[in-house]
């Protein structure tokens, strides 16, 4: 049986990974910061673990649960926008996003990467194409496309260290989604969004160095 590992599985594209993984047979282990969103995820039948992303301790200590598993798929979704607007951030704002979108990937992906080499898998973060460098066209978000192009270098350089051991390295851009972050008036609901990523990411061959890819497998550019 293929095991998935969702990292911020508590609502929205997440929760829904886990479901339709679940659905197809996979064991899934799941997290979420609330005790009652990982009982809400037991009830669906994933291992669910108790995790804040941005403190250190509870990240080594999902390394040590972790201890000894081989993993088909790995996808860091856990993640904050911040302030909607684009003025001066504030230093409280730049660190709540920083911490969970960019130093929360520099903590857990050196953990769960030799696990995804083991069963020469699949390790994914939960990107957006607003990190893209090369393909931006407006100044907005700035803040949170500052973090996800940060998240984009963390995993481009775990990928120099673990794609030529087995892990094959993916950021993924979920599409516009219709959840608390994307909105009511967002393109895509979370199970399209969801099947789109998981196929995405078993037709991708693997690549020693880390791949960008829209949820239906466009490649974007870095």
């Amino acid at each position: 049986m293929p095991t998935a590992l969702i990292i911020g599985a508590s609502r929205g594209i997440g929760h829904e990974l886990a479901r339709q993984y679940l659905a197809d047979g996979w064991r899934v282990i799941a997290t979420a910061r609330q005790p009652q969103d990982c009982q809400t995820l037991a009830d669906l039948g994933a291992e669910s673990h108790t995790l804040d992303v941005t403190n250190v301790e509870a990240c080594a200590a999902l390394g040590w649960r972790l201890d000894g598993e081989q993993l088909e798929v790995a996808i860091l979704n856990a993640g904050v926008y911040g302030p909607r607007h684009d003025g001066f951030p504030l230093q409280s704002d730049f660190d709540a996003v920083m911490h969970t979108n960019v130093l929360a990937a520099m903590w857990l992906l050196p953990i769960v990467a030799p696990l995804v080499c083991a069963a020469r898998g699949k390790l994914a973060v939960m990107s957006s194409h607003m990190g893209s460098l090369s393909e931006r066209d407006n100044a907005s978000g700035t803040l949170y496309r500052a973090s996800k192009a940060a998240l984009n270098s963390v995993l481009i350089d775990i990928a120099l260290q673990y794609g030529a051991k087995g892990a094959t390295c993916v950021a993924l851009h979920p599409g516009w989604v219709r959840t608390d972050m994307g909105g009511s008036d967002a393109d895509l609901d979370v199970a399209t969004s969801a099947a789109g990523i998981r196929r995405t990411l078993a037709g991708l061959p693997h690549a020693e160095h880390a791949v960008y890819r829209n949820y239906d497998g466009t490649p974007i550019g870095w």
